[in-house]
């Protein structure tokens, strides 16, 4: 609930800030431009204010900068917690009853935050099957179980992402459909020489594409990166548990 209401806010945020800096310079610098080029009879520049000015292109950068944030903050959350792997919370632990409660209550009594983070859950539930059942080929089962389920819950977190990245060039095509029918309308005009018009609507087609495709591009980046993060986590964790947990409870 904490997580979607930040994601929430930082949405707001991001639609507020990208609109005042449209109204603020976007607009009027390239009002300006198509005023001063319809003025003078030449073709309307490309200059930065113009190529953004249409809403597909606002639009566009909203979500670029919400998508990524979502992106962002889960490999800030991935980071953070790899200090963690080089943490041996599992030092005394043996196939003792007693010795496997302590290290649970020991692992218990860290900060909310802590037990949150994904090896530490997969630790403890590791733990209380080993407790349940005592046996090791269960315990690696609960593990193998608990990877699984991270690595569908990672997929699932990221579909709102790759949605997001998907929907940013679909609203581009909405520009050049919106542009080109401009255009069409205005043929008339260019039949009889006046082609100011339809160069201006072919523009906002041409634009919005453009940009759109250019974030598309950026984004799908920065989601490469975050999926090799997720998938060395899998691995990270799965190593921890092998060599800290598997291996120890093995020998005794």
């Amino acid at each position: 609930m904490k997580d979607t209401t930040i994601n929430i806010s930082v949405l707001v945020i991001a639609i507020l800030l990208v609109h005042l800096i449209y109204v603020g310079y976007i607009w009027p610098v390239s009002e300006l431009a198509i005023q001063t080029a319809a003025e003078s009879g030449l073709a309307v520049p490309r200059t930065f204010a113009v190529i953004l000015k249409d809403l597909e292109q606002e639009v566009c950068i909203i979500l670029f900068l919400w998508t990524l944030f979502l992106i962002l903050s889960k490999m800030s959350s991935i980071m953070k917690a790899r200090y963690l792997y080089d943490v041996d919370f599992l030092g005394d632990l043996s196939v003792n009853v007693e010795q496997v409660n302590k290290i649970l209550e020991k692992l218990l009594g860290l900060g909310f935050r802590e037990q949150k983070k994904p090896l530490i859950e997969i630790v403890l539930t590791s733990l209380r099957r080993f407790k349940t059942t005592n046996n090791i080929q269960n315990t690696s089962e609960s593990i193998d179980s608990s990877l699984e389920a991270l690595a569908s819950k990672q997929d699932a977190e990221n579909s709102m992402i790759r949605y997001l990245i998907w929907a940013i060039p679909s609203i581009g095509f909405i520009g050049t459909v919106r542009g080109i029918g401009e255009a069409l309308a205005k043929a008339d005009q260019a039949v009889q020489g006046d082609i100011t018009g339809m160069t201006n609507s072919l523009g906002v087609a041409f634009n919005s594409t453009f940009v759109a495709l250019i974030i598309s591009i950026i984004l799908m980046f920065f989601l490469h990166q975050l999926q090799r993060l997720q998938d060395g986590e899998v691995v990270e964790i799965r190593e921890y548990c092998e060599a800290k947990l598997l291996s120890r409870i093995s020998k005794t």
